[in-house]
């Protein structure tokens, strides 16, 4: 049997960096998706609003409750919120290309290494 030994301290350290920047992937992703939804969710609203004429009843949704709105507003209010949501996606999709270059960067650097 050969005996496997165990694994340098700094390379066991660089795991532990690849598993925490995987995780921190995950957790990017899954944000992003759900602001993704978001957004789809208001262009739709924006895009039914957009059929509708200004005499038109319109609610909103505040909590449990739907409150009478003008037009205008909710449209407005839908527009500010989307154009909140496309920053964030942009930040979120930028942290997303540095964690996957970062885990990409570690995996070369510790397969060298698993090699010899």
């Amino acid at each position: 049997m050969t005996e496997v030994s165990p694994l340098p301290p700094q390379l066991q350290e660089q795991i532990q960096r690849l598993q925490q920047l995987q995780q921190t992937l995950q957790l990017v992703v899954s944000q992003r998706q759900q602001l993704e939804i978001e957004r789809s969710d208001i262009e739709t609203a924006l895009s039914e609003l957009d059929k509708m004429t200004e005499k038109s009843t319109i609610y909103k949704s505040i909590g449990s409750l739907l409150v009478q709105s003008g037009r205008k507003k909710v449209i407005n209010e839908l527009k500010d919120r989307k154009d909140l949501l496309d920053t964030r996606l942009t930040v979120l999709e930028r942290q997303q290309k540095r964690a996957e270059g970062r885990i990409k960067d570690l995996q070369q650097s510790n397969a060298g290494r698993l090699v010899r």
